[in-house]
């Protein structure tokens, strides 16, 4: 069993979810029909555009109308190529950033549950190998922030600081089982710091 920590006990995730089916590639037309296509589109869209100017009394030059077009249809190219893919069909209602913090809810939730589960079953192991871990790095932190110790680095300091109590049981987790007015008097030994 590990030592526990507070990465252990809000680093739990549940199991992956199984793999959805991928999806079915999609047709994609020869590079050659694009290329037409996309010449295609930009000789129409000047043919139309030197007609509605020339209608307005406005001459520009032809290759100037070419280029800006053929400018705006690369943007628009690049832009659908980096355009995010589509949400994958048979969800119902919301967004796919929704459906993603529904997922993660639930399998917070899930963690959550199966750890205070975890706790009903056993509570002893449980306090030894969640709780006093966990009270250990907030007393590690405490002592860090207004006294610039941890309790690796002076023992006899954090000792003195701590109480007698208080550092036997963090430093020896293992060795009694713990009552919730021992874990009462050891937060108040940790909020005296």
């Amino acid at each position: 069993m590990s030592d526990g920590g507070l990465d252990e006990l809000f680093g739990m995730t549940a199991a992956p979810a199984a793999p959805e089916p991928a999806p079915a590639p999609a047709r994609r037309r020869s590079p050659a029909l694009r290329v037409a296509g996309n010449v295609l589109l930009v000789v129409v869209a000047t043919v139309v555009v030197v007609a509605a100017l020339r209608a307005g009394g406005v001459h520009v030059p032809l290759l100037l109308v070419v280029a800006l077009l053929v400018g705006l249809r690369l943007v628009t190219m690049a832009a659908a190529a980096v355009r995010p893919p589509k949400p994958p069909r048979g969800r119902s209602g919301g967004t796919d950033a929704q459906a993603r913090a529904a997922d993660s809810l639930r399998a917070t939730v899930r963690r959550w549950e199966w750890t205070l589960d975890k706790a009903h079953a056993d509570p002893d192991t449980y306090a030894r190998t969640v709780v006093l871990p966990v009270l250990g790095e907030l007393a590690d932190e405490r002592l860090r922030l207004r006294h610039g110790i941890t309790r690796a680095t002076d023992p006899a300091r954090a000792r003195e600081l701590l109480g007698g109590d208080a550092w036997a049981v963090l430093s020896d987790p293992g060795r009694r089982g713990l009552k919730a007015k021992d874990l009462e008097t050891y937060v108040q030994a940790m909020e005296r710091l």
